[in-house]
């Protein structure tokens, strides 16, 4: 098994009277791509700023490569490269200036090392152009540069791909993905993008109020979601063809509108078309429905919230 980068051990953080994260534990583990998912407010942000010495928890503790963030926080950050809120940087200075100040920091960092974080961020053809011509995408580059110059061996980036147009996300996308295999750089990213979520980690937690709710990794997301595979079948008497359904095959489909929802089995559901034809029902359309990571998202939030009530 790989070994932990990151590990978060009952953090609990409050201010006055309110409770921002309640008693949270999780590992992160070498190479791995970790997602945060919830909505504003969920303690996403402030997590983030506890893992990166930014703020103080309440009480638990924050080990990053064995090293306590609380009592250790030189020799734990020196393995941690963050990008959080806004982007840091000079405006009237380059963004080969700017990245040339920050390798300052650090010990051993050379040209060659700013040079391979310009190419791994696509900044080559503007680098010595001012921070202050660059788009909000770009500046996005070059906060993400200046995290990656002392080659950490975890990464922190809060919404990254906020001001970055399509082909920004996509290229994010790679360069994370990159990171995580060829560096074995363990990731941990938050994003409201979900769909890019679900394309890039290997590991999602999802938090609100505080919580963590539910900790899954992406294979057994994509499992789950093969499993609960439907066909959605577009009729004219959706209510009529249910009761056919139910009488010729024992399964009560689901009505969605227009449409009738039947379980995915390559060969029942051409079954269940003849049925319908044979007793004069028409047919429209029939598509196969997967959950996705939005949807499971959502069912937690509404499971959660659900049992909260009661």
């Amino acid at each position: 098994m790989s070994d932990k980068v990151l590990e978060v051990k009952n953090i609990t953080k409050r201010y006055k009277n309110l409770t921002v994260l309640d008693n949270l534990s999780f590992d992160i583990f070498e190479g791995e791509i970790f997602g945060f998912l919830g909505p504003n407010g969920a303690g996403k942000t402030t997590l983030m700023r506890l893992i990166c010495g930014m703020s103080k928890p309440t009480s638990g503790e924050i080990f990053v490569c064995g090293y306590s963030v609380q009592k250790e926080f030189e020799k734990a950050i020196m393995y941690v490269g963050a990008m959080i809120e806004n982007c840091q940087v000079y405006p009237y200075m380059t963004g080969y200036q700017n990245l040339t100040y920050y390798a300052g920091l650090y010990k051993g960092i050379d040209q060659s090392s700013i040079d391979d974080v310009v190419e791994i961020v696509g900044m080559t053809s503007r680098i010595h152009d001012k921070v202050k011509t660059y788009s909000y995408g770009m500046r996005q580059r070059i906060a993400l540069a200046q995290a990656l110059l002392h080659h950490p061996k975890l990464l922190v980036l809060d919404e990254p791909t906020n001001g970055l147009d399509a082909n920004g996300v996509i290229e994010l996308r790679k360069t994370l993905k990159l990171l995580a295999a060829k560096t074995n750089m363990s990731i941990l990213v938050s994003s409201h993008i979900l769909a890019e979520m679900e394309q890039v980690c290997d590991t999602i937690a999802v938090f609100n109020h505080g919580k963590l709710l539910e900790l899954r990794t992406i294979d057994s997301i994509q499992k789950m979601t093969q499993a609960e595979r439907r066909v959605s079948i577009k009729v004219d008497y959706p209510n009529y063809a249910c009761k056919i359904v139910l009488s010729s095959f024992n399964i009560e489909p689901e009505i969605a509108g227009s449409c009738i929802l039947v379980p995915y089995d390559i060969e029942l559901v051409p079954k269940i078309i003849n049925a319908l034809k044979s007793k004069g029902i028409k047919l429209y359309e029939a598509k196969t429905i997967n959950k996705n990571l939005e949807d499971i998202y959502l069912e937690i939030l509404r499971n959660k919230n659900r049992n909260k009530k009661i």
